[in-house]
C-alpha cells in the first residue's frame, strides 16, 4: 500500500472515532433509588473532624456487621478549604458512594457563630472556595450524595435557623416570611446554583433535617426550610435512641416513626435516607439490641425509606461519662444488626443510573412509591 494511500486511511479512521466519541459523549452516573430494599450505609468513627477516612475501617465494618456498605458518610468542614477527593476516593474504592456531610463551621466547638455564617455565604465572601470546590467534585466524577447544612431545626449548629432571625418576619414580604428558615433556604440554593454552574452533576443534593426540632415551634419544623424540588434529590433525617446519660430512653415510635410521615409529606415523590441513626449502650435504661432489632423491623415498614446510615462512634462527654453508639457495644448490640441486615430488604451494594436529560427529569420524579 502507498504512503499515501496509509496516510489517507488514518485521517479518514481519526475522524470517524472523533465524530463518534462527540456522539456520544459520556454519561453523567447517580445513585440509583433501588424498587424493592434500602441501601445499608454507615459512619465509622472516623475522627474528631470526621473525615479520617480510611479502606481498613470500612473493610472491618463490613466484616464486622457481615455486609458491605452501599453508603459511607463523613464529614467535610468548611473550615478544610477544600473537597475531600481523597476520602471520596477511599469510598468509591470501597464499592460504596460517598455521601458528604458538608458543613459551613470550622470545627464542633461552634455553636452559635461560625465565620461561614449564612449572610456571609449570601454576600459572596465564600464563592471562590465553593466554586473550587464544585470544580474537584465535578473532577471526581463518580456518584455523590451532598447533605449541606444538616440538622437546621435543631439549635446544635451555627448555621440554624434559630441563630439566623429565627422566627422575625420579613419586611414587605406578604404571605410574611420568617428570618431564621428563609435565610437557610436561600442559603442552600444558592450553594447548590453554584456548585452545578460549575458542572458537578454528579452530586445528588440531601435535604437533611432532625427527627425533632429544637426549639419545638410551628416556625421551625422541617418544612419550614426546604429549599424546592428543583434543589432536592433526597429527603434524609437524623433519628436516634438514647445518646448520652441525662436522657430519656426513647422509643423506636418516638425517635423514627412519628418524624418519617412529616419528612415524608415535605415532598410526596423523593425517596427518604435515615441520614443518621443509632443508640447508644446504657443497659440499665434499655436493651440496646432490642432497640435495633425493633428499629431495623420498623424500617422496613416504610416504603420510600431507601436507605439508612448506621453511626457508628463512641466518644466522651463533658461530665467524663462515654456514649457508646458502636454496633459492637455489646454482643446483644452486634448480634442483633447481623440478623437484621443479613435480610434481603437490606442492599449492601450501590446501583447506579444515568443522569436524565433536563427535558427528562421533570418526567423522572415521580419513580418511587407513595408514602
Amino acid at each position: 500500500m502507498k504512503i499515501g494511500t496509509v496516510l489517507w486511511w488514518t485521517i479518514l479512521v481519526g475522524v470517524v472515532l472523533s465524530a463518534a466519541t462527540r456522539a456520544e459523549p459520556a454519561r453523567v452516573m447517580r445513585l440509583a433509588v433501588p424498587p424493592t430494599g434500602a441501601y445499608t450505609g454507615a459512619y465509622i468513627d472516623f475522627g474528631d473532624y470526621e473525615d479520617e477516612v480510611t479502606l481498613e475501617k470500612i473493610t472491618a465494618f463490613n466484616a464486622l456487621v457481615g455486609k458491605t456498605q452501599a453508603i459511607i458518610g463523613f464529614s467535610n468542614f468548611w473550615g478544610r478549604q477544600g473537597f475531600p477527593t481523597t476520602q471520596a476516593n477511599i469510598v468509591a474504592n470501597a464499592g460504596a458512594v460517598a455521601l458528604i456531610y458538608w458543613n459551613p463551621w470550622n470545627d464542633r466547638e461552634e455553636i452559635r457563630s461560625s465565620r461561614f455564617d449564612l449572610e456571609s455565604i449570601l454576600a459572596g465572601r465564600w464563592d471562590d472556595y465553593i466554586d473550587a470546590w464544585a470544580t474537584a467534585a465535578r473532577a471526581f466524577g463518580r456518584p455523590l450524595l451532598v447533605a449541606w447544612g444538616l440538622e437546621m431545626n435543631g439549635d446544635w449548629f451555627p448555621w440554624s435557623g434559630v441563630y439566623h432571625g429565627a422566627d422575625q418576619p420579613i419586611p414587605g414580604t406578604d404571605p410574611p416570611r420568617l428570618r431564621g428558615p428563609d435565610t437557610f433556604q436561600r442559603t442552600y440554593r444558592y450553594i447548590v446554583d453554584r456548585v452545578r454552574a460549575a458542572g458537578a452533576s454528579n452530586i445528588a443534593w440531601v435535604f437533611h433535617t432532625n427527627n425533632t426540632s429544637s426549639p419545638d415551634l410551628p416556625w421551625n419544623r422541617m418544612a419550614a426550610y426546604y429549599p424546592g424540588d428543583d434543589y432536592v434529590d433526597w429527603l434524609a433525617m437524623s433519628a436516634y435512641g438514647k445518646q448520652t446519660p441525662g436522657e430519656g430512653w426513647p422509643s423506636v415510635k418516638e425517635a423514627i416513626l412519628d418524624h418519617y410521615g412529616e419528612l415524608a409529606a415535605i415532598a410526596p415523590d423523593k425517596p427518604i435516607l435515615l441520614g443518621e441513626w443509632g443508640i447508644g449502650e446504657f443497659p440499665r435504661q434499655g436493651d440496646k439490641g432490642r432497640w435495633i432489632s425493633e428499629a431495623m423491623a420498623a424500617m422496613e415498614r416504610l416504603p420510600r425509606l431507601k436507605g439508612a446510615v448506621f453511626w457508628h462512634e463512641r466518644w466522651q462527654n463533658a461530665d467524663l461519662s462515654y456514649s457508646n453508639l458502636r454496633v459492637n457495644s455489646s454482643l446483644g448490640a452486634l448480634e442483633a444488626y447481623r440478623r437484621a441486615v443479613a435480610r434481603d430488604f437490606w442492599r449492601g451494594t450501590p446501583q447506579f443510573e444515568p443522569l436524565p436529560t433536563v427535558g427528562a427529569r421533570a418526567a423522572h420524579a415521580g419513580d418511587t412509591t407513595s408514602d
